[in-house]
Order: structure tokens, then C-alpha cells, then sequence
């Protein structure tokens, strides 16, 4: 029951509408038994700073930080992990013992959870998309072993970027979608990721499509593990054409939770709560 002692944890982000943090994260406090509630907040650019200045001087345990604000919140914490600044995003942020925001990313964590108990080492990955998903994806298919890291993008801009962060780490080979040497790749890979937003359940985007579109798969195998980080609608159609070549597939729900989890974790100093917590109840909402 809510009540005057009652603290908070929030989402800040634009747009978190269509968020399922709330629904997950509040049956993991009640699970806990803590006296805390976790809500979204919605937060435009201009109004970052204010926001999470103003959330210091009230009962706010912490915070999650989405979309548009992961890399512009570097500039408001004191103190950043080294996976977060290795990442250049930030996803996580509890107030320190000086009321100061200290951060760190939990997407790795996320990604690699459903992954864990398959053996990928020296396998080989491809991942599609170059945007901020791809840099968490990659970190983590590196802490895997995986023997080869493909990246497959539109934007040559970025994934020229991409590379070059993970430089000192391994050698990322990447592709232009358009790049006939891409139906090798899908080919060969015992692991495809997909962090574009295509198949996405938006008001704007069409959620009957394959990333890169029909011919890009054509020579998808069935031993390929494909997973999806899209969790609306699940399965993707991705996932329900990769299922029909008689795939593995994984959807981006486990990563959600998990990711959600060390959140938790980070926020209430290592409490932790069970999987199933999380997972069930994003099941029963959807």
C-alpha cells in the first residue's frame, strides 16, 4: 500500500508510454515486500538537467534511463561503471551516499541472459543494425567467445563508428545491407541478432516485414539461432519466419526482464528476486 513513507523508482524517457518496466519492476518490489513504487516519467531534452536535479531533492531511490537520454545523462553523474563508459550509454542510476547520481548499463547483462546456457563460443554472429542496441549486443557477444562478429547496417556512418569503438577488443567485420557477400554470412552464422527497430509494433512502422527485407534470409538455415530484441509483438514475424525454417528463436522479452533485474539489483545494493517474477507478469499484462 502506498503511503507518505513511500519511495519511488522512475523511467525517464520520450516517449515511455508504451513501456512495461512499470509492470514488471512493480511486482518485483511487491515480491520484495519493499516500500517502494516504480513509475514512468516522461521527459523532453531541454528539461533532462531540471528533471534530474529536482529528483535528488525528493524520495527517489533511482532511476532508468531510456531513449533519447542514454548518452546525454554522461554529463549530469558523478560516478559512471566501466561497462557504461565503454558502452557511451547508460541505461541505470541510484543516488550515491552524497545524494549525487551514480550510473551504470545493464543491457549486457540483459542480452547475454537467455544466451548463457548455449554454447557459442567460437561461433559465428551476425548482428543487423548499428545503432546504440548493437554496441550492448556486440560487448556481449565478445564476453561470449564467439569466434566471428559480422555487423550488417544501412548507415555506413555508423558502422563505421561501431567498429572502430571496439577496435582494441576484436576485429568486427561489417556489411552494407545491400552487400551480396550478406548471403554468405546468413549462411554460415550459427547466431543472427536483430536490433533494428523493423517489425517493431508501432503506429509507424509495419510489423509484417523482415529487416533488410524477404530476399536478405533466403539462405537462413535451420541450425541458426535467431534472436529478436523487438518484445511487441512476439513473436516478430523475424521470429515466426525464422521458426518456420525450423530456427531456435528468442524474443527480447528475456532480455527486458534481465536487464530489469540487475537494475533492481543495482538500486536495492544486490537484492535480488526470482526470473519467473518478472517474466510472469509481463505474460499475464500482454
Amino acid at each position: 500500500m502506498i503511503s507518505s513513507e513511500t519511495s519511488f523508482i522512475a523511467l525517464i524517457g520520450n516517449p515511455v508510454s508504451h513501456s512495461l518496466s512499470p509492470i514488471m519492476q512493480n511486482a518485483a518490489l511487491q515480491y520484495l515486500g519493499l516500500d517502494l513504487i516504480y513509475i514512468a516519467i516522461p521527459c523532453k531534452d531541454k528539461d533532462l538537467e531540471l528533471v534530474l536535479n529536482s529528483l535528488k531533492k525528493i524520495n527517489c531511490k533511482g532511476l532508468n534511463i531510456t531513449i533519447p537520454h542514454k548518452e546525454r545523462v554522461f554529463n549530469l553523474c558523478s560516478e559512471i561503471s566501466p561497462i557504461a563508459s565503454k558502452l557511451k550509454a547508460i541505461n541505470t542510476i541510484k543516488l550515491n551516499s552524497e545524494r549525487e547520481w551514480s550510473a551504470t548499463n545493464t543491457d549486457v547483462e540483459g542480452f547475454v541472459y537467455p544466451l548463457k546456457t548455449l554454447n557459442l563460443k567460437k561461433k559465428q554472429s551476425i548482428v543487423l543494425g548499428s545503432g546504440g542496441a548493437a554496441r550492448s549486443v556486440i560487448q556481449g557477444l565478445i564476453n561470449l567467445n564467439l569466434s566471428r562478429i559480422s555487423v550488417i547496417s544501412r548507415n555506413k556512418s555508423s558502422l563505421e563508428e561501431l567498429i572502430k569503438n571496439f577496435e582494441n577488443q576484436i576485429e568486427l567485420q561489417g556489411f552494407l545491407s545491400n552487400d551480396n557477400e550478406a548471403q554468405n554470412l546468413i549462411e554460415e552464422a550459427d547466431l543472427v541478432v536483430n536490433t533494428t527497430p523493423a517489425g517493431m509494433k508501432t503506429a509507424k512502422n509495419q510489423i509484417d516485414v523482415l529487416p533488410y527485407g524477404e530476399s536478405f534470409w533466403r539462405s537462413l538455415k535451420s541450425k541458426t539461432i535467431v534472436y529478436d530484441l523487438i518484445y511487441n509483438p512476439a513473436p516478430t514475424h523475424l521470429l515466426k519466419f525464422s521458426a518456420k525454417k525450423g530456427c531456435m528463436t528468442i524474443d527480447g522479452l528475456q532480455m527486458l526482464v534481465a536487464q530489469g533485474l540487475k537494475s533492481l539489483s543495482f538500486w536495492t545494493n544486490g537484492l535480488e528476486v526470482p526470473f519467473h517474477i518478472m517474466n510472469d507478469a509481463l505474460k499475464n499484462y500482454l
